[in-house]
């Protein structure tokens, strides 16, 4: 059998696009938690018989919103790389860039469980100097190592 060519599968640059849009939520937030921590820090002076000695802190209404919008953000992160691409194909980033992860076998979705280990697995991508990023700028079906490891690709819808 032979393979399909390369075009069939998303070009590389698409990729990194989606990754990028799929970021921006998770920065949105963690910006306002860290603008809300920082918007909100609290100056304590205190005055005993060395003189007067004042230190500046996060406000706890700071840590509260810091700690909140961090939960948001990986909430945010499971329901969109678990539910939403692991159900259709296409987490917010891929859909809009008009592609889907599915497996290599069957053409389907892969699901929550794995697509979340998908996710996870884009670690050994990084672990060797993010190299497993930029595999599929040479590789036939144009696989990241992540996606040989749980067996998926990537292909326009």
């Amino acid at each position: 059998m032979t393979q399909p060519p390369p075009e069939v599968y998303t070009p590389w640059v698409n990729r990194v696009l989606a990754f990028v849009i799929d970021l921006i939520p998770v920065a949105v937030l963690q910006g306002i938690g860290y603008a809300l921590l920082l918007g909100t820090r609290e100056t304590v002076c205190v005055t005993d018989d060395l003189g007067d000695f004042c230190t500046a802190g996060a406000s706890t209404l700071g840590q509260v919103a810091f700690a909140v919008t961090w939960i948001l953000a990986v909430v945010y992160v499971i329901w969109n790389y678990g539910h939403q691409q692991g159900t259709t194909g296409s987490s917010l980033g891929k859909n809009v860039l008009k592609f889907k992860v599915v497996a290599e076998n069957t053409g389907r979705p892969i699901g929550f469980g794995r697509s979340i280990v998908r996710q996870l697995a884009h670690a050994v991508d990084a672990v060797i100097c993010y190299v497993g990023f930029l595999f599929p700028l040479w590789d036939a079906k144009r696989q990241t190592l992540a996606d040989k490891l749980v067996k998926t690709v990537c292909v326009p819808l």
